[in-house]
């Protein structure tokens, strides 16, 4: 990543946080969209150790430009 000059490696879906956690680098899940049926699903911001400012960074500007987080409907 260093040598192309890479912040971050975007992952489809949050199920690369397993192999990332067992490798030791930093990721954040963010919320992407949402499927044909209503389920949400999320892409992974991933980085090298020490990444996690520059990740959060990242994740906080995707979602701000995205806007596709939807709160939670509670039912009463």
């Amino acid at each position: 990543m260093k040598e192309l000059r890479l912040d971050a490696i975007v992952a489809p879906d949050s199920s690369s946080a397993t192999v990332l956690v067992i490798a030791g680098f930093p990721g954040i899940a963010v919320p992407a969209g949402y499927d044909e049926e209503g389920a949400p699903f999320a892409i992974t911001f991933c980085g090298l150790k020490g990444y996690e400012p520059r990740l959060i960074e990242i994740a906080y500007g995707f979602e701000q430009a995205t806007k596709v987080r939807k709160p939670p409907m509670f039912k009463q």
